[in-house]
C-alpha cells in the first residue's frame, strides 16, 4: 500500500525532527511552494522537490485548485508532500482523502510546530503556555483578551483589516501588537505597532504572525456578555459589593420592572443612545436574576440562553424544519399551536390560566380576550363592543348612586373598553399612554400660560383654570 505523508513545512529553526526526517529521505518529495523563503532550507539541502506554484498560477478557483493538488500528490507510490505552516486545509485535506481512497494511498500526518513558535523564537519573545494560536482565515468568535493570541499565515492587507475589525471589538483601538515577518534570509523580524495601523503595512505573507498580548480587562474598551457575567460574579463574590451581595429575587422585582419600562421609554422618544443603555440596564437584571441561581446551583445564564434558543428554534418550524407558512397571521397561529403544545394547555381555559396575573392590567385582559376570541367567543366588530362600553358605563352610573358595586362595574368598564381597541387593532397600553402624555403636556401648558398672567392654581376656582385649559387645545 503505498504511502503518502503529509510534512507541514514551518521556519527551518521550527521544523520537527519527525517532519525534518521524512523531507530529508522522502523518494518523491512535493512541497506547497518554492517562492517562499521558508522553502530555502529545503533547496540549501539540495533536494529535489516538485512544487505545486504552477496550479496556482493555472487554476480557476480554490475547489479546483485543491482537486488538482490531490491528483499530484496521491499519485500510487511512497510520497511526502510539505505544505506550508501547520498543515493542510481541510478542503484540500478532504480532496486528498477522497483521492487515497480511490487507489488505496495511506495518508499519515504529522505534527507541526508552525509559523508561530518559529516567530516567537526569532523575535526573543517567550511563548505564553496558554497562547492560542490559529490562523488568520479560522480565528475564533469568540477571543479571551486574558489570554494571549498569536494569529498565523496573515497573507494579505485585506485579511489583516478583517483581523483588525474582529480585535476591535475586544482590544482598545490604540493597544500594541506585534507583527512578526520573515526576511529573505528565512529569520523573522518583529514589528511594535497599535492595532488600528495594522492593515496599513505591507509585510504580508504565509509565514507572517500577529502576536496580540493578553490584556488586563479594566482597560479594554468593549465587552460581552461574559464579560458582565464576571463583573456580576465578582461583585457578589466575598470582598465585593456589600450592596450586590444582599439582593434576592424579591429585591430586584422592582428593578426588573423598572428597567423594562425606560427601555419602553427610550423606544418612546426615538433615542438610540438611551437605548442602548437602558437595554443594558435591563440585561443587568436578566444576568443577575442568572447569577443568584447559578450560586444556587440549580441554573446559569447558559441555561437560560439554551431555553430561548431551543424555544425559538421548536416555535419557527417554517425557518429550521423545512415547513411552510404563507404569511405572518399563519406563523402567529403555528406559534400559538406550539405554544400550548408546549405548555400542555389542553383547553382554552389553561391557556387564559396561563396568562401571568403579574402582568399590567390592560395587557392582560387584552391577552385574556385574544384567548377568548381564537375560539370564536368574541363580538363581531367595535361597533358592537362599543355597545357594550355605553351598557357598563350605565351600570357604572347607577353603583355610584347606590354605593355598591362600584369598584367591579368600574372594571368591566375598562375592560369593554380594552375589548374596542382590540377591535380596532390598536393596543390599549399604548392609547393609554398617549392620553396620559397629551394630558400632562396639556397641563404644564395650562400652567405655563397661569404663571405668564401673573396667577397661581392656589388663588383660582376650577372654571378659571378651565378657561385657560381650553387655549391649549387652541
Amino acid at each position: 500500500m503505498p504511502k503518502l505523508i503529509i510534512a507541514p513545512l514551518s521556519a527551518g529553526g521550527a521544523v520537527t525532527r519527525n517532519v525534518y526526517q521524512e523531507i530529508i529521505k522522502a523518494d518523491k518529495l512535493f512541497i506547497q511552494t518554492l517562492k517562499h523563503p521558508v522553502s530555502r532550507w529545503v533547496n540549501a539541502e539540495g533536494l529535489n522537490a516538485a512544487s505545486m506554484d504552477d496550479l496556482y498560477e493555472t487554476a480557476d478557483d480554490f475547489s479546483r485548485l485543491n482537486e488538482l493538488i490531490a491528483e499530484r500528490i496521491v499519485c500510487g507510490s511512497d510520497a511526502v508532500y510539505a505544505p506550508l505552516g501547520r498543515g493542510c486545509s481541510e478542503q484540500l485535506m478532504n480532496e486528498i482523502l477522497k483521492a487515497s481512497s480511490k487507489n488505496g494511498t495511506q495518508v499519515v500526518i504529522l505534527p507541526s510546530s508552525g509559523f508561530a513558535e518559529a516567530a516567537m523564537a526569532d523575535i526573543g519573545m517567550a511563548m505564553p503556555p496558554a497562547a492560542m494560536i490559529c490562523s488568520a482565515s479560522s480565528i475564533p468568535g469568540r477571543i479571551n483578551p486574558s489570554v494571549p493570541i498569536c494569529i498565523e499565515e496573515l497573507d494579505t492587507r485585506l485579511l489583516a483589516g478583517d483581523i483588525k475589525l474582529t480585535l476591535q471589538e475586544y482590544y482598545p483601538d490604540e493597544f500594541e501588537v506585534y507583527l512578526a515577518y520573515m526576511a529573505d534570509n528565512g529569520q523573522y523580524r518583529k514589528m511594535k505597532l497599535k492595532l488600528c495601523d495594522l492593515d496599513r503595512q505591507e509585510l504580508f505573507d504565509t509565514a507572517t504572525v500577529l502576536y496580540v498580548p493578553s490584556a488586563e480587562f479594566d482597560m479594554l474598551d468593549r465587552y460581552g456578555l461574559e464579560d458582565l457575567q464576571y463583573v456580576l460574579r465578582r461583585l457578589r463574590s466575598p470582598g465585593g459589593c456589600p450592596w450586590d451581595a444582599e439582593q434576592t429575587h424579591e429585591t430586584l422585582k422592582t428593578p426588573l420592572i423598572e428597567e423594562s419600562y425606560e427601555v419602553l421609554d427610550a423606544i418612546e422618544r426615538l433615542d438610540t443612545g438611551a437605548l442602548c443603555e437602558e437595554l443594558g440596564d435591563l440585561l443587568l437584571q436578566v444576568v443577575f436574576h442568572a447569577q443568584i441561581e447559578e450560586e444556587q446551583r440549580e441554573f446559569t445564564m447558559r441555561d437560560v440562553c439554551t431555553e430561548i434558543v431551543k424555544k425559538l428554534i421548536y416555535r419557527h418550524p417554517h425557518v429550521f424544519a423545512g415547513e411552510t407558512v404563507m404569511n405572518s397571521e399563519e406563523v402567529l397561529a403555528n406559534w400559538e399551536t406550539l405554544k400550548r403544545r408546549e405548555k400542555a394547555q389542553n383547553t382554552q381555559a389553561d391557556a387564559i390560566k396561563a396568562v401571568p396575573k403579574g402582568f399590567p392590567a390592560l395587557i392582560r385582559s387584552l391577552k385574556i380576550q385574544k384567548k377568548a376570541a381564537d375560539v370564536g367567543f368574541d363580538w363581531d366588530s367595535a361597533e358592537e363592543a362599543f355597545f357594550k362600553i355605553r351598557e357598563e358605563t350605565d351600570e357604572l352610573m347607577q353603583a355610584i348612586k347606590s354605593g355598591v358595586g362600584i369598584k367591579e362595574e368600574l372594571g368591566d368598564l375598562l375592560f369593554s373598553a380594552v375589548n374596542v381597541a382590540r377591535l380596532l387593532k390598536l393596543d390599549p397600553e399604548l392609547c393609554l399612554n398617549e392620553s396620559a402624555d397629551k394630558f400632562a403636556d396639556r397641563f404644564m401648558r395650562m400652567e405655563s400660560l397661569i404663571l405668564g398672567a401673573g396667577k397661581r392654581f392656589s388663588d383660582m376656582n376650577l372654571s378659571e383654570m378651565d378657561e385657560f385649559w381650553e387655549k391649549t387645545k387652541a
